[in-house]
């Protein structure tokens, strides 16, 4: 890039780290690194749950998502809404009354320490998979900037340093200074879609009636791509109608009531009503958001029809038409600012996963394991700095995941969106069905706990259309999208987590 643009990002990143310093002097230690004393107003958290859903699948996939299909992806952002009001009504206030940091406390404290352990496991594992896929999608991005490649040896290399880079402001100011640099990068990502949006219609420079007629016409595949609302009652549509009205808000719920990642981000403001509004108020501003960058794919796509450009591999690899759109068609400057918002995205989305990360393994695994052995509680300046030291640890186990999973994606065939999404049901599926069994029934024992755990995941694996063809079953059973899977996996993992221990069986 020129140097222009290079002076735009590097403003950026600077201002990033100026926040994170300055949140970093308010000295949180204990819970409060992880839940900033929730202080924090409900409209600033709102921001930072927009700024991680924004995340490089946004940036990167949404576009991707419109520009091989159509916009019937919003289902996804209307499912939110429903779910997110469940999940403020009915997990909050309990979330609020317990006394820990992270979610996963309450498990143990109905179960035990060894059903605590394993919540807490469960998440870490599925995070790790799901904070991955999307630390690989930004790498994508950042990669063709860097080294107008995204092969092997390249992409590796920028993982690594997107993860390291921004454990950094993490590590230094906890949520607070994470929620913060949210609510920024959440707004520079939405104003360069907005930018992105206009300069691409100059670039077409077709009236408006031209390009309806032909997103209706849709090429070669003859299909409408302003589509939004799809009733076929193909059970494998990720979000068709029916999935949207069923499957989708179940996985929503889970997203935001099971995953400490999201959870995390609600429990920060005063109070479960502030909570609440926060996270309604954050699914209401997505919903512009998503149809920009929906609309951007559309829009590549009319000027692929238009213009005869080629923004696709040889092999059609599609992951980055977007990122080929801003190093050759953006202005100066407007190109820098496109590459700050690329970053805020890969940012945005690994921050809070990092801070989760680490306080599922301080609460859920490091503390309990002390009190076991008799030994006492760290204090909040010793647990503060472990906290700290584990958070480099996930940065580099992410890097690691990443790496692994950009091979997984390719081979799996689906976009980067379906692809991100279903990477977490394979923890969301146990713990939607332990928790509902923790909150709201009397029922199930320690050792119930884990084997629903597991079975959640055993259901995951073994309705994922790649281990189906590799078992030689695909041709038996139907394909089922993630939200089917998950109303599977979440309904067998309750009936399981609900079988009541011997009386006499103490805690596990």
């Amino acid at each position: 890039m020129p140097l222009l643009d290079w002076f735009v990002v590097i403003g950026y990143l600077a201002v990033v780290a100026a926040i994170g310093f300055i949140a970093s002097r308010r000295g949180d230690q204990g819970n409060s690194f992880f839940l900033a004393g929730r202080s924090i107003p409900p409209w600033a958290a709102s921001f930072s749950v927009v700024a991680t859903v924004l995340s490089a699948a946004t940036f990167v996939g949404m576009p991707q998502q419109a520009y091989r299909g159509d916009l019937t992806y919003m289902v996804f952002k209307f499912a939110g809404l429903p779910a997110l009001i469940v999940v403020g009504i009915f997990f909050l206030p309990a979330f609020y009354r317990s006394t820990h940091a992270s979610i996963y406390g309450i498990i143990r404290d109905r179960y035990g320490p060894g059903a605590g352990a394993a919540a807490g496991v469960s998440f870490l594992i599925g995070r790790l998979l799901a904070s991955g896929a999307r630390l690989f999608m930004a790498a994508i991005a950042v990669s063709w900037v860097l080294f107008g490649s995204a092969a092997p040896g390249p992409l590796a290399l920028t993982i690594t340093l997107v993860a390291i880079g921004t454990s950094l402001y993490a590590i230094a100011g906890g949520i607070r200074a994470i929620i913060w640099t949210d609510v920024m990068q959440a707004v520079v990502a939405a104003v360069v879609g907005v930018v992105a949006l206009i300069v691409l219609w100059n670039l077409i420079d077709r009236p408006l009636d031209e390009v309806v007629a032909t997103l209706q016409a849709g090429g070669e595949a003859g299909r409408d791509k302003l589509r939004m609302f799809d009733t076929s009652p193909d059970p494998s549509k990720t979000f068709g109608v029916w999935s949207g009205l069923f499957g989708l808000p179940i996985f929503l719920v889970a997203a935001y009531a099971v995953d400490q990642d999201h959870v995390q981000r609600l429990l920060v403001c005063k109070t479960p009503k502030d909570g609440l509004r926060a996270g309604v108020l954050s699914n209401l501003i997505g919903w512009p958001i998503a149809f920009i960058f929906l609309a951007i794919g559309l829009l590549l796509w009319v000027e692929t029809q238009v213009h005869g450009t080629v923004r696709v591999g040889a092999d059609g690899d599609d992951r980055a038409v977007m990122v080929q759109f801003m190093l050759t068609e953006l202005p100066l400057g407007v190109r820098g600012l496109m590459v700050a918002g690329l970053l805020a995205a890969a940012m945005s989305s690994l921050d809070s996963a990092l801070n989760a990360l680490a306080a599922t393994t301080m609460n859920d695994l490091v503390q309990p394991w002390r009190r076991s052995r008799g030994r006492p509680a760290l204090s909040d300046r010793t647990s503060t700095l472990w906290s700290r030291a584990s958070m480099i640890v996930w940065a580099l186990l992410l890097s690691a995941v990443a790496i692994g999973l950009a091979a997984w994606q390719i081979r799996s065939g689906k976009t980067l969106l379906e692809f991100a999404l279903g990477v977490m049901t394979y923890a969301y599926a146990g713990l939607l069905g332990v928790f509902l069994v923790a909150m709201f029934t009397r029922r199930g024992s320690g050792r119930s706990i884990i084997t629903a755990l597991v079975a959640g995941a055993l259901v995951i694996l073994l309705t994922d259309r790649n281990v189906q063809a590799t078992l030689g079953i695909d041709a038996f059973v139907p394909s089922l999208a993630l939200g089917w899977r998950l109303i599977l996996g979440a309904g067998l993992s309750a009936a399981i987590a609900a079988i009541p221990g011997s009386p006499e069986s103490p805690k596990q």
